[in-house]
């Protein structure tokens, strides 16, 4: 038996003026992908964030071009729950709003904003609860951080202790602000 000699099919190059079509896929496609990386490399952010005068706030892209508008400020976001742990009834609007006259209003008359909202989270006994909440949004000078903490941590204790809550969560985040 006489071996068979393998002859490999001729190579086939595509036309310039026509390309295959599987390539100019593959190109576009690879093209698209480079461009997505080049640009998430180059425009991704860096933030870093303090909230006392002694700490810097730094906000950077390579990709903007833009000046930074405002002032350095710190918004500070609570998250207060309805419900009582106990079975009582839940905190109505009237309590909620008399409470915000009371405690947060006069520390803090330059404004602020309330959101009501449904939230969900795992109390002391390890029950998932949900309930009506509120957030209440502060927004401060950065350079006033270090007042603001006490006053704010006085809410959240005046609120846990008034309508016997497990806490009152907080959310500090370094901003800009222009107003």
């Amino acid at each position: 038996m006489e071996p068979t000699e393998r002859r490999d099919p001729p190579l086939s190059f595509p036309h310039p003026s026509r390309p295959h079509s599987r390539s100019v896929k593959h190109r576009t496609l690879f093209a698209a992908v480079g461009a997505a990386i080049a640009v998430l490399a180059v425009a991704t952010p860096t933030a870093q964030a303090g909230l006392d005068s002694e700490r810097t706030v730094t906000i950077a892209s390579s990709a903007t071009t833009e000046p930074q508008r405002g002032e350095r400020y710190v918004e500070t976001r609570l998250f207060f729950g309805t419900e009582r742990p106990g079975g009582g009834p839940d905190v109505t609007d009237a309590q909620f709003m008399s409470f915000i006259d009371r405690h947060v209003s006069p520390h803090f008359p330059d404004g602020l904003t309330i959101q009501e909202g449904r939230g969900q989270w795992r109390d002391s006994n390890g029950t998932i609860e949900r309930e009506r909440s509120y957030e209440l949004i502060l927004l401060y000078p950065a350079t006033e951080a270090r007042q603001r903490d006490p006053l704010i941590q006085a809410v959240r204790e005046a609120y846990v202790r008034a309508y016997a809550q497990d806490s009152v969560a907080r959310l500090d985040e370094a901003t800009f602000a222009d107003f």
